[in-house]
């Protein structure tokens, strides 16, 4: 009963920063985990990073680590994804994910469409 939408993508340059938005309805948005996940051209779907029911745990896949940042605001029902340092290879179609966290595994109940992001060198 969760629905995401994801926004923010777009083309940028390479160290350049970029804010990605994903807005949830359900009157549970507070009970889920949240993540992102990315899937560039012809590559499987890659855990990029989530964060805990009330924010105060986040996880990151190395990659990403130092740049990314995952924050949720439970009063608007959003979580953010704060992208610095823009590199090439961060170029894909980025989802959001509403799920659950056992241990430390996330595992995604719901989806979002997907936004583009683009870095160019």
């Amino acid at each position: 009963q969760v629905q995401l939408l994801e926004s923010g993508g777009g083309l940028v340059q390479a160290g350049d920063s970029l804010r990605l938005s994903c807005a949830a309805s359900g009157r549970t948005f507070s009970l889920y985990a949240m993540g992102w996940f990315r899937q560039a051209p012809g590559k499987e779907r890659e855990f990029v990073g989530h964060i805990s029911q009330n924010g105060d745990i986040t996880s990151y896949t190395d990659s990403v680590k130092g740049r990314f940042t995952i924050s949720r605001d439970n009063a608007k029902n959003t979580v953010v994804l704060q992208m610095n340092s823009l590199k090439p290879e961060d170029t894909a179609v980025y989802y959001c994910a509403a799920g659950k966290v056992y241990g430390t595994r996330f595992i995604s109940e719901y989806w979002g469409q997907g936004t583009q992001v683009t870095v160019s060198s």
